[in-house]
């Protein structure tokens, strides 16, 4: 098991970004949150990344390998790249504040 005094920068990097698309903001409301993480990394590694950089109780964590997809802009065809997604419960009371407030 991995705990928070074992992370370093490498570990921390491995969450890359939010994902927020209209099935990640319906997820919000069973306190779900969407991230794009690292392929490499395991649940236990996105469990102790998510619980150090949020300060927040993970219950559950669910990834899926994502495939790449083909894209087409006029003439050209490319590839949209392969990435993984992994969805995080949280506890009841915790939350990550995705959204900046304005002032």
């Amino acid at each position: 098991m991995i705990n928070s005094s074992s992370l370093n920068d490498s570990n921390i990097n491995i969450i890359k970004y939010p994902i927020i698309t209209d099935k990640a903001t319906r997820l919000l409301a069973n306190n779900q949150y969407s991230f794009v993480v690292d392929p490499k990394s395991d649940k236990p590694t996105i469990k102790a990344a998510i619980e150090y950089l949020f300060n927040v109780k993970v219950i559950k964590i669910n990834t899926a390998h994502l495939p790449k997809k083909k894209k087409r802009i006029g003439q050209y065809v490319g590839w949209k790249s392969h990435y993984k997604k992994a969805i995080v419960t949280l506890s009841e009371g915790d939350t990550i504040n995705l959204f900046a407030e304005e002032n």
